[in-house]
């Protein structure tokens, strides 16, 4: 697996990285969605300190991610419930 030198600028900065091919387009991605999220805030809330800009996204993203995994977490317990109903309906049925 090849490594690229990449930089990434966030709220006016720029951080290096060296990041695989696979990993290269998923953090450009989040690079330019945390902007969006900072200009948003930035115009939304009339803040412009960066420091508070970057905390108010990185609770964003820390609670939508708490809720990505909860509802995962929810969507398997279901799912386990329902192959444990079929699993006893079709063990309950006699081969003959």
């Amino acid at each position: 697996m090849s490594e690229l030198s990449i930089k990434i600028r966030i709220a006016d900065r720029d951080y290096p990285m060296r990041v695989t091919e696979e990993e290269e387009e998923r953090l450009r991605i989040a690079g330019r969605m945390l902007n969006e999220r900072l200009k948003l805030f930035r115009e939304q809330f009339g803040i412009d300190d960066k420091q508070d800009l970057l905390a108010m996204v990185a609770l964003e993203v820390a609670a939508d991610s708490l809720h990505t995994v909860r509802n995962d977490e929810s969507k398997k317990s279901i799912l386990s419930e329902k192959l444990s109903r079929l699993d006893q309906l079709l063990s309950s049925l006699k081969v003959d």
